[in-house]
């Protein structure tokens, strides 16, 4: 029977340390441990280049090697002959086994060592079993496609984006027994991933931001391509954002303008996914897991699979929502706010709100609130659409419709958590409205 490379991905993951032998030109022959054989497809692996040693000499002189790749359960042994063809230094393949080794580095005590130079692609001409003992495999974990074909059915339900995301993650843990996740989505500066939906912490950290380019979830988004990390590190640990709020003189002394994320403080298994549609990135779906080991390649396409139908159901009800021509419902009578008269202090800077000194929301959700508000106040109104936020030139709305689903969902959910005495209200498909229960003075700082 043929074995492929997409039989023993298994083998692939860094778990067992790979064997590499070469020879130079004189045919002298040597032997060192790889750290990561990554699987690039069922003819390509990527080996990781951290040092230039006798190993990456002899490639570079005489491009042809043997690989002994072990499986990390059954201890079956097979033999790679393999034909190096370049090396990659930047791009997505890269990025992904920089997070993989970081991993290994941390697992094997040897962070700070391990520093990846490059990602050396290798063509497999062969692979052939090792005759030796084996123990049973494992008995294999449930049905994968049956978890994504319920989970693509599930996407074709949910009319609302708030129910998608939360589904979403209902979902991933009913089907795949995941218990920590969140959603992140790109804010309309292209640098930025804000929360948009957590399930599995005591605290959701909606609104809490991190930049492209940081920890597994930003790496995901830069560099487009899925992250999986099987051993604890802490240099790709989900970490919060800079506090980036501060930056504007007026909010020096503001440091608790950050919104604290959750996430587990020391995960052994980190999967982080872009969510894409027509080419464009939406957002990252990450999970992560206490213990090590727990996302492997075939968990790996099962949520790119469904992070693909998140993205395409997302980019979808954009659509429709920005087809809404749905107007404002009549003004309905309600009681007068009573208590205190709560102050909302405005920062135009960056549109950062604070209700009575408490840091609220900042950026075009902030200034989507501060817009309700001024409507409010000014012209006593208090039912709108997304479809006239959406034309309004003063708002900094990008082109795409489901960026200001997300924010009007992290808005409501904000409110929710920080300021119950104002809320959002969905009253129809692209129709909301904007509950006030305590009086409120419109503050404009300098």
């Amino acid at each position: 029977m043929t074995i492929t490379l997409a039989g023993i991905r298994d083998c692939l993951d860094g778990q067992v340390p790979a064997v590499i032998a070469t020879c130079d030109l004189e045919g002298n022959p040597n032997g060192s441990f790889v750290s990561q054989v990554h699987f690039v497809d069922d003819d390509h692996v990527a080996l990781s280049f951290q040092f230039f040693n006798k190993t990456r000499q002899n490639i570079l002189a005489n491009p042809v090697a043997t690989l002994m790749v072990v499986h990390p359960l059954t201890a079956a042994r097979y033999r790679l002959h393999a034909r190096y063809l370049r090396t990659e230094k930047e791009g997505p393949l890269f990025e992904n086994m920089k997070a993989k080794l970081a991993g290994i580095a941390s697992h094997t005590g040897m962070a700070g060592v391990f520093k990846l130079q490059g990602a050396d692609v290798y063509r497999v001409t062969a692979v052939s079993a090792v005759a030796g003992q084996t123990v049973l495999p494992t008995p294999p974990r449930r049905s994968l496609l049956a978890a994504v074909r319920s989970f693509a059915e599930a996407t074709q339900r949910w009319t609302e984006l708030s129910d998608l995301l939360d589904g979403a993650l209902a979902a991933i843990e009913a089907q795949l027994r995941i218990a920590h996740s969140m959603i992140h989505w790109l804010d309309e500066s292209g640098e930025r991933l804000y929360l948009v939906a957590s399930r599995g912490y005591a605290q959701s950290g909606v609104g809490s931001e991190i930049q492209l380019g940081q920890g597994v979830i930003g790496v995901a988004a830069s560099a487009l391509t899925s992250i999986r990390v099987t051993h604890a590190t802490s240099e790709y640990t989900y970490s919060r954002a800079a506090r980036d709020s501060v930056r504007a003189s007026q909010l020096a002394d503001r440091l608790e303008a950050e919104i604290p994320s959750p996430g587990l403080p020391a995960p052994g298994s980190q999967l982080a996914v872009p969510i894409t549609a027509r080419g464009q990135l939406l957002g990252v779906l990450y999970l992560e897991h206490p213990a090590e080991s727990q996302f492997g390649y075939d968990e790996e396409d099962a949520v790119v699979t469904m992070a693909q139908h998140l993205g395409l159901a997302a980019w979808m009800l954009g659509q429709t929502a920005a087809a809404s021509t749905e107007r404002p419902r009549a003004k309905r009578h309600e009681p007068a706010p009573q208590g205190a008269t709560m102050a909302i202090r405005h920062y135009p800077a960056d549109d950062t709100l604070f209700v009575d000194d408490d840091y609220l929301i900042k950026g075009v959700a902030g200034a989507i609130l501060w817009k309700l508000l001024r409507d409010y106040t000014g012209k006593s109104r208090q039912e709108f659409t997304n479809r006239e936020l959406r034309l309004d030139p003063t708002l900094p709305l990008p082109d795409l419709s489901s960026n200001l689903e997300a924010r009007l969902i992290l808005l409501q959910r904000r409110l929710a958590e920080r300021c119950p005495c104002l809320g959002i209200e969905k009253t129809g498909r692209g129709r909301f409205r904007l509950r006030v229960s305590r009086p409120l003075q419109l503050l404009e700082a300098s």
